[in-house]
């Protein structure tokens, strides 16, 4: 089946988000001439597969459960934005808040991811090649970052913890999800929740 073709420099935002979502599981489709554009693949259900065809805005894939989405470029803040299934791969770099309060399907940025990355991540999985700016892992709940580049440097309440033989056997096999012959699983850091943000407590923070 052909893939359905879509230009920005025709359509609206809804116009396309609208076009995608009416199609049957199994479609493809790809979104030309995006320049930037916000909101695209957002709020989907159906198991399909969209590339958009060059650099994207904020919220690209965001709000989803099931379509697998592609970004050929570079995507602004929050991709992948409370996912639920599904996958958004970006073929470049990131910027804030990638995967923000995600709880299920995969992230694979390609590229570097700017700050906050993983910020309230609750489940799912991030992929990033590259490096990873500041604060990461922000908040992150029942989650584990696993990092092959740099870190900045960490969010609120993550924490570096010691790597395990399991971790390492995920490593790899995330690494071959993701593409990333480059990594070695054991020379990975593993970000997780230090749980200090559980449960409020007035008397530590001194507010009432």
């Amino acid at each position: 089946m052909e893939p359905v073709i879509l230009s920005c420099a025709e359509l609206s935002t809804r116009e396309i988000n609208t076009a995608l979502a009416a199609l049957p599981d199994g479609a493809s489709a790809r979104v030309l001439e995006p320049r930037g554009r916000h909101n695209l693949a957002v709020g989907l259900s159906n198991r399909v597969r969209i590339d958009i065809d060059g650099n994207a805005g904020y919220f690209i894939g965001g709000l989803s459960d099931g379509p697998d989405v592609v970004v050929h470029g570079f995507t602004g803040w929050s991709v992948g934005e409370n996912l639920q299934a599904g996958s958004v791969r970006v073929r470049g770099n990131v910027s804030e808040c990638a995967g923000a309060s995600s709880r299920g399907g995969t992230i694979v940025v390609e590229g570097d991811a700017s700050s906050r990355a993983g910020i309230s991540l609750k489940g799912g999985t991030i992929l990033i090649g590259g490096n990873a700016g500041d604060a990461l892992g922000d908040s992150l709940y029942e989650a584990v970052i696993y990092v092959a580049g740099k870190v900045a440097s960490l969010g609120s309440d993550a924490r570096i913890e010691e790597l395990t033989e399991a971790d390492v056997r995920a490593v790899k096999a995330l690494a071959e999800l993701g593409g990333f012959g480059h990594v070695q699983p054991e020379n990975v850091t593993r970000v997780a929740s230090a749980r200090g943000l559980y449960n409020f407590d007035a008397l530590k923070d001194q507010k009432y």
